[in-house]
């Protein structure tokens, strides 16, 4: 997985969200669901508790969802067939809109981690410039953005240690030291900047699509085979669910 073409991943895991979200059979859902997951675990090599530990937002979102639909789902006054869901008897057409909505979430959020935990974000952002004919200069930019962020992670820690030091963190409120914050980190941020642009441009970068690369990147039968199997996966899905009800 880690070895598959960023910019076919995402094209793949693309095509599959919107076939999955004009998707309202739950049995189909659950099943492309659990080849997802088995396909990021088995093929991922990621630790099966991290996994799941990223996976517990979105199982706390599904949850509140499905009991949101249940509780507030408008019901006919006489439903043909009613369906006994957990503590309710409800109609089967709102037990199923509201399994499939859940569903769904975690079908995303399965598509979603299988993108973000295989893939590099740097491989990601060359394979944009290199195979989608992305702007290097845009791709570039985002690409020095993302890195910031740690960076100003630790240079906020470093802000909040200097004005402890210094006793400015006395009686003032949470807010009020944000905005003390905020003037010495945008400085930082600036200084930052201005060496990133230094540096690219000391090293020959004009945002040319032609151009060299450290790191090239091609699209391989392999990379062909992964979106094809999911897609056909997904079809797959829909023609053993639909031939069991």
């Amino acid at each position: 997985m880690h070895n598959i073409n960023p910019s076919v991943k995402a094209g793949t895991v693309t095509i599959a969200a919107i076939a999955v979200a004009f998707l309202f059979d739950p049995v189909t859902l659950l099943l492309y669901t659990g080849w997802t997951m088995a396909v990021t675990l088995l093929l991922g090599k990621i630790q099966i508790r991290k996994y799941f530990l990223y996976l517990l937002p979105f199982t706390i979102f599904a949850l509140g969802m499905l009991v949101s639909t249940l509780l507030f789902a408008k019901t006919p006054a006489h439903p043909s067939v009613t369906q006994q869901f957990l503590f309710w008897n409800l109609p089967s057409e709102t037990v199923q809109d509201a399994l499939a909505l859940a569903i769904r979430v975690f079908s995303y959020a399965t598509l979603s981690l299988l993108f973000v935990l295989t893939t590099d974000k740097v491989a990601f952002i060359l394979s944009l410039i290199q195979q989608c004919r992305v702007s290097p200069k845009l791709a570039y930019g985002i690409l020095a953005g993302y890195r910031f962020l740690p960076l100003l992670t630790n240079e906020l820690t470093t802000i909040r240690s200097a004005h402890l030091v210094r006793g400015a963190r006395t009686k003032t409120s949470r807010l009020t030291r944000y905005k003390q914050y905020t003037i010495p980190l945008l400085a930082s941020a600036i200084r930052k900047a201005e060496r990133t642009a230094v540096a690219m441009e000391s090293k020959g970068f004009t945002g040319e699509r032609d151009r060299t690369y450290y790191r090239s990147y091609h699209i391989r039968w392999t990379d062909w085979v992964f979106g094809f199997v999911m897609i056909c996966a997904l079809g797959l899905c829909i023609v053993f669910s639909k031939s069991f009800q």
